[in-house]
């Protein structure tokens, strides 16, 4: 593996480790990653001015793919859902895919298209990972709200299993009372209800 295909693998490797979490960003919070994601952007286009060639078409794709990912990563923060966290993976592979073609684009022959066909597989890789992680995160998702609704099902079976039983209950001990007459009788009805709840 070339080292140019390592230092993309690996970048790509140290970002996924840092996707954000479920955590929501407030409006405020989400504005104020974008303005920074569009200022480091500026100066990091100036920086690339100043150089000419290969080495200005390599440093004005990282400029922009940092800044797509900044701002990726700050609608991920801001809405906290798998969708967006998706769409942030997706955005840095196409990212770090646009760099690794513009330093190949420093080779010749057949030096250069291997370098090309290293960067397109890892891009490749890269974007399959993202589709599998989000296939996987729905998945859990899915399996989470079955087994919520399994056990809401669970308890409300029990809920009335338990009505039911008490029901059965009552109308046994009002039963029993039927063997006794005048104020027994009464009483005996009244304990039951009270035992039971009923009014």
């Amino acid at each position: 593996m070339s080292k140019l295909l390592m230092t993309v693998l690996a970048g790509s490797l140290a970002l996924a480790v840092s996707y954000p979490a479920a955590a929501v960003t407030s409006k405020a919070e989400f504005k104020a990653a974008n303005d920074q994601a569009d200022a480091n952007y500026k100066m990091a286009r100036q920086k690339c001015n100043a150089m000419s060639g290969n080495a200005k078409d390599v440093c004005v794709a990282e400029a922009k793919g940092e800044h797509k990912k900044a701002k990726a990563r700050a609608e991920a923060e801001h809405k906290g859902d798998e969708k967006s966290r998706h769409k942030l993976r997706v955005t840095v592979a196409d990212a770090d895919y646009d760099v690794a073609k513009e330093k190949c684009d420093a080779r010749a022959g057949n030096e250069k298209d291997v370098c090309l066909k290293e960067a397109k597989a890892a891009h490749t890789r890269a974007k399959v990972d993202a589709s599998a992680n989000r296939t996987s995160q729905e998945a859990h998702a899915n399996a989470r709200e079955s087994q919520a609704k399994a056990n809401r099902a669970s308890q409300e079976a029990n809920t009335e299993a338990t009505k039911r039983a008490r029901d059965a209950d009552y109308k046994v001990a009002v039963e029993k009372c039927d063997s006794l007459s005048g104020s027994a009788k009464h009483q005996c009805v009244e304990q039951a209800k009270a035992r039971f709840g009923r009014s």
